[in-house]
């Protein structure tokens, strides 16, 4: 599972970039100021986010127990990146306001991947 959750990592940390570097260059004179700031907050929480998951990936590829709340982690972190930046970036190129309300759902499962990285952290004391 490590070497799936690292691909995918570094797949949504390279798309971070691309959505940083699009929101820059292209949408700059397309979109307000608001719905740029949108965006790119969505391309920031996507790369911490991705990074997170590389570190599951890692910690993961090191420890033979506590792979459950990791193998829980690292699927939290895709599924808020998927709903968290997703309905940030979808709310700013669209204007649709109701997308907003998507938006917190991805941010759940993000601290649910914190707090079972967290987890992980005090059942196994020797990961590092």
């Amino acid at each position: 599972m490590s070497r799936i959750f690292i691909a995918i990592a570094a797949i949504l940390a390279g798309l971070s970039v691309a959505a940083g570097a699009f929101a820059s260059h292209a949408l700059k004179a397309k979109l307000t100021e608001r719905a740029l700031e949108i965006f790119e907050t969505g391309a920031k929480y996507q790369m911490y986010h991705a990074l997170a998951l590389l570190l599951v990936a890692i910690l993961l590829s090191r420890v033979e127990t506590v792979t459950i709340p990791l193998m829980v982690a690292g699927y939290a972190f895709i599924v808020g990146i998927a709903l968290f930046c997703g309905s940030l970036y979808a709310l700013s190129l669209s204007g649709i306001k109701w997308l907003g309300a998507i938006t917190p759902l991805g941010g759940i499962a993000f601290l649910v991947g914190w707090g079972m990285l967290a987890i992980a952290a005090f059942a196994y004391k020797a990961i590092l």
